[in-house]
C-alpha cells in the first residue's frame, strides 16, 4: 500500500441545519508522484463536500483535504451516530483504492405541525373534523390530544387520543364534536373550540376551529306558531263572550175542528216488471259511440278511453349501450337530476350535464360505462360529511350507477368520488358561483374526489366525464 490516511477527528457532532468540518490527512508512501481523487460514499454523501476533490503528492509528502458535513433540518437527517466514508483512488494505481471511515453524530430536533381539516364544520347534532399532526423532526414524537371550549358547550371524542409519529410521517385523528344542548329554534350559532397536542416537557400546541350549530327548526316557525296560537285563543274568547242565541220561530200548524186530513196511501205495487221505453236515436249514439271508436284500438272515443302511455325515460345505461353499438372503445354516458327540474336527457364522452349560472343545483347523478369492467362511486355532502347510510353505487359494464338522492328532504350534491376498474376516468365539475374546477383524472383503478372545495360547501351545478 502506497498511501497513509488519518481522520482528525475520527468522530464529530453536528446539528441539523448547520455544518461541521473534519480534516483528512493523506501521505504518499510510494516512490512515484501520484494524484489521489476523493469521493464521499454512504448515506451522508449527499450532504458531504470534499475540498479539494483531488491532491497530487510527491513521494514522502503529506496533503490535507477538508470534509464538510451539512445535514439539512429535515426528517431525512436521522438523529444519532451515522457512519461515513471517503473513497480515495490513486491515478497511477486505480485498483489500490483506500476507504477511510469515520462517525458523524447528528443531534436530535423536534418540530411538530398540526392542522384542522376543515377548520369550520357545521351540523345540528355533531361535527366531524379531522386533525392532521405532522412530525417534521428527526425523532419519534409521542403526544396526547384533548379538546376544550369556552363555557364547556361541546363534548369531544378523539380517535385515537394518544399518538406516536415516526420522523417524516403524519397521524390523522378523527374528531367528533357534539353540542351538550340541542338548539330547537333559531338561527345557527358559532362555537369556537381548541384541540391541544400535548408532549412531555413542552408547551401544548393549540389548534383553533369553529363548530357552527344549526337549529332543528327555523326561527320563523316558532314565531308563526305563537301568532297562530294567540289568534286561536282570541277567537275562542270572542266566541264564548259573544255567542249568538239561535231561537227557532217555527210553529205547528193548528188543525181546524171537525176536519180530518186525508191520509195518502202509496200507489199499488204491480207484480209485472215495467216496460222499457225506447230511447231517442241521439242518446243511443252517445252511449254506443261511432263505428270508428269501436275498433281494436278502443282508446280514442266514447268518453271513457285510456290515455296513451308516456314514453319511457332514457337512462345513462340505455345511452351508453346504444353508443357502444355504433363505436368501439371505452365510453361513458351520464345525466343529472336538477333540483326542481327533474332528470335531464343523458349525454356522453365529455358533454355538459346540469346547468351553469341558473341557481339550479344537482341532486343526483346517473352514470354508466362500457369496456371499463364496471365502476364504483358515491356522492358527497361536504358540510355534513360522508353519509354512512348512503351505500356506494357499484355497477358492471352497461349498468346504471346512481350518486346522491332524489328525495326532496335530502340536500343537494356538493361533490362525488368515482373510479373505473379498467382504465381511468376524468371529470370536471362546476359549483355555484365558481368557474369549472379543472379536469381531474384517476390513477388506474384508484379513487379521486372532485367537486366543491372542502372549506366552501358549495352546491354542484354541472359535470363533464370522459374515460
Amino acid at each position: 500500500m502506497s498511501l497513509w490516511t488519518s481522520l482528525e477527528p475520527a468522530s464529530a457532532t453536528v446539528d441539523p441545519g448547520s455544518s461541521t468540518t473534519v480534516r483528512l490527512k493523506v501521505r504518499n508512501t510510494g516512490d512515484i508522484v501520484d494524484e489521489y481523487r476523493f469521493e464521499p460514499v454512504g448515506d451522508l454523501s449527499p450532504w458531504t463536500r470534499v475540498e479539494p476533490p483531488s491532491l497530487r503528492l510527491y513521494p514522502g509528502t503529506t496533503g490535507t483535504v477538508e470534509l464538510t458535513f451539512a445535514p439539512p433540518r429535515t426528517p431525512d437527517a436521522a438523529a444519532g451516530p451515522n457512519p461515513y466514508a471517503v473513497r480515495i483512488t490513486p491515478t497511477e494505481h486505480p485498483d489500490a483504492v483506500t476507504v477511510p471511515e469515520g462517525n458523524l453524530t447528528i443531534t436530535p430536533f423536534t418540530e411538530v405541525r398540526a392542522e384542522l381539516v376543515p377548520p369550520t364544520v357545521k351540523g345540528r347534532f355533531r361535527g366531524k373534523p379531522r386533525l392532521a399532526v405532522d412530525n417534521l423532526g428527526n425523532t419519534k414524537v409521542t403526544a396526547s390530544l384533548s379538546g376544550s371550549d369556552t363555557g364547556d358547550r361541546l363534548s369531544y371524542d378523539l380517535q385515537p387520543s394518544n399518538i406516536q409519529i415516526e420522523p417524516g410521517r403524519a397521524a390523522f385523528v378523527k374528531t367528533t364534536l357534539r353540542p351538550r344542548q340541542i338548539t330547537w329554534f333559531g338561527s345557527k350559532q358559532e362555537q369556537p373550540y381548541t384541540l391541544a397536542v400535548r408532549r412531555s416537557g413542552t408547551e401544548p400546541m393549540d389548534v383553533d376551529g369553529t363548530f357552527v350549530q344549526r337549529g332543528i327548526l327555523p326561527g320563523w316557525l316558532a314565531t308563526t306558531f305563537g301568532l297562530l296560537l294567540a289568534l286561536a285563543i282570541a277567537f275562542v274568547v270572542i266566541w264564548l263572550t259573544y255567542k249568538p242565541q239561535v231561537k227557532s220561530v217555527a210553529r205547528e200548524k193548528p188543525v181546524e175542528a171537525g176536519k180530518i186530513e186525508p191520509s195518502q196511501s202509496p200507489p199499488p205495487i204491480s207484480s209485472a216488471p215495467p216496460t222499457p221505453t225506447e230511447k231517442p236515436d241521439d242518446e243511443k249514439k252517445d252511449e254506443g259511440g261511432s263505428d270508428d271508436d269501436k275498433g281494436d284500438g278502443g282508446g280514442g272515443g266514447g268518453g271513457g278511453g285510456q290515455q296513451p302511455p308516456k314514453p319511457k325515460q332514457q337512462t345513462a345505461a340505455d345511452a351508453v349501450r346504444k353508443l357502444s353499438e355504433r363505436s368501439e372503445g371505452r365510453h361513458i354516458c351520464y345525466r343529472a337530476l336538477v333540483a326542481g327540474k327533474g332528470w335531464q336527457d343523458p349525454v356522453c364522452d365529455g358533454a355538459e350535464a346540469g346547468t351553469v349560472g341558473k341557481g339550479t343545483p344537482i341532486k343526483a347523478l346517473n352514470i354508466a360505462t362500457v369496456n371499463t369492467k364496471g365502476g364504483s362511486g358515491t356522492g358527497a355532502w361536504v358540510g355534513e360529511g360522508w353519509r354512512t347510510k348512503v351505500p356506494w353505487s357499484n355497477a358492471q359494464d352497461g349498468k346504471n350507477m346512481y350518486f346522491g338522492s332524489s328525495k326532496s328532504a335530502d340536500p343537494v350534491l356538493e361533490g362525488y368520488t368515482f373510479k373505473v376498474f379498467e382504465g381511468v376516468v376524468c371529470s370536471d365539475a362546476r359549483v355555484r358561483n365558481e368557474q369549472w374546477m379543472g379536469r381531474v383524472c384517476t390513477d388506474p383503478g384508484g379513487w379521486k374526489y372532485h367537486g366543491s372545495p372542502i372549506e366552501k360547501y358549495k352546491a354542484l351545478e354541472a359535470v363533464r366525464f370522459t374515460v
